[in-house]
C-alpha cells in the first residue's frame, strides 16, 4: 500500500504498468478500486494512476477538515502527479471526477495533456435542473431513513451501478464505499453539485479532450438522462463530439473490459 502526504493530506494510491501516464480520478465515493478493471487492462501499455480522493477509503481525512471544494479536490491531484513525477498525464474522471477533471484541466494545464470526461453532473445546464436534483435527492433521503449513511450510498451506488453490479462488488471494495458516505453526503456533495465552470473557462482549453456518456443515459426516457445532457452541453462548449459508451453512469464499473478498449485510442499521445 502507497500513501504520500501532499496539498496538506495524505493520499493513498496505487500505480501499475509502465508507459505513458494515465490519471483516473473516481467520483461519488471516491476510491482507487472503482478503476481496477480499467486500470489492470491498461497498464499494458500505460503507467496507470488511481487514489483514494481526500478522506475517502484508504485516504485519512485531514484533522478539522469539514468542507471541501472542487479547488481543492483539483489541487490535491495536480500535486499527487507532480509529486510522483508523472506529469502531463492523460486524465479520464467519472462523475464528480470529470469535475475534478475539467477543474484540473482549467487551473493545472501543464500536469494535463489530454483529457475524458464521463456525465460530469452540471445540474445547472440540464432541461430540468429542479426534477434532477429531486431525484437524487429522493434516492440519499431514502437510504438516511433506513440506515444513514452506509445505507444511503448503498442505495446511491445502486441506483448508479444496478443491482446486479453492485452485488458483484469485491466485499472489501463495497464495505469502503459504505463507509465513505458520511464524507460523501456531509462534506462533499452540496459543493460538488454547486459547481460549474465557466464558458469563458472551457473555450480557453487547448488540451485534447474527448466527452463521453452511457448509451442508457442518452435514451431520454432514462432516470439518467440529465446526465447525458450534463456530457452533451460539455462536449459543445470544447467543441467536440460527445461519445456513446457502453452502460450508463460508471461503465468503468458495469462495462469494464469494453469501457477499457474505447478509452485506449482517446488516451494514447498523438504521434505514438
Amino acid at each position: 500500500m502507497s500513501f504520500i502526504t501532499v496539498n496538506g493530506t495524505t493520499l493513498y494510491y496505487e500505480l501499475r504498468g509502465a508507459g505513458p501516464s494515465l490519471l483516473f480520478i473516481s467520483g461519488a465515493v471516491g476510491d482507487a478500486g472503482q478503476w481496477t478493471e480499467v486500470a489492470d487492462a491498461l497498464a499494458d501499455e500505460y503507467t496507470v494512476l488511481t487514489y483514494d480522493r481526500r478522506a475517502n477509503s484508504r485516504s485519512p481525512r485531514p484533522a478539522g477538515w469539514s468542507t471541501t471544494t472542487i479547488d481543492e479536490q483539483a489541487d490535491d491531484a495536480a500535486a499527487l502527479v507532480t509529486a510522483l513525477g508523472l506529469g502531463p498525464v492523460a486524465g479520464c474522471g467519472n462523475s464528480m471526477g470529470a469535475m475534478i477533471l475539467a477543474n484540473l484541466v482549467i487551473r493545472h494545464p501543464e500536469v494535463v495533456r489530454g483529457a475524458v470526461f464521463h456525465e460530469p453532473p452540471y445540474l445547472a445546464v440540464t432541461s430540468a435542473p429542479e426534477a434532477a436534483a429531486k431525484a437524487l435527492e429522493d434516492v440519499i433521503a431514502t437510504g438516511m431513513a433506513e440506515g444513514g449513511p452506509r445505507v444511503a450510498v448503498e442505495r446511491f451506488q445502486r441506483w448508479v451501478a444496478g443491482d446486479d453490479a453492485y452485488e458483484a462488488f469485491d466485499p472489501a471494495f463495497r464495505d469502503r464505499l459504505l463507509g465513505d458516505g458520511e464524507v460523501l453526503f456531509g462534506v462533499e456533495l452540496t459543493s460538488a453539485l454547486n459547481y460549474q465552470p465557466t464558458e469563458q473557462q472551457l473555450a480557453a482549453v487547448r488540451i485534447p479532450c474527448a466527452v463521453t456518456a452511457g448509451a442508457e443515459s442518452r435514451d431520454p426516457a432514462a432516470d439518467g438522462h440529465w446526465l447525458a445532457e450534463c456530457s452533451a452541453w460539455l462536449a459543445g462548449q470544447l467543441g467536440v463530439p460527445l461519445v456513446e459508451t457502453p452502460g450508463g453512469h460508471v461503465p468503468h464499473l458495469t462495462h469494464a473490459p469494453a469501457y477499457g478498449e474505447l478509452l485506449r485510442p482517446m488516451l494514447t499521445p498523438s504521434g505514438k
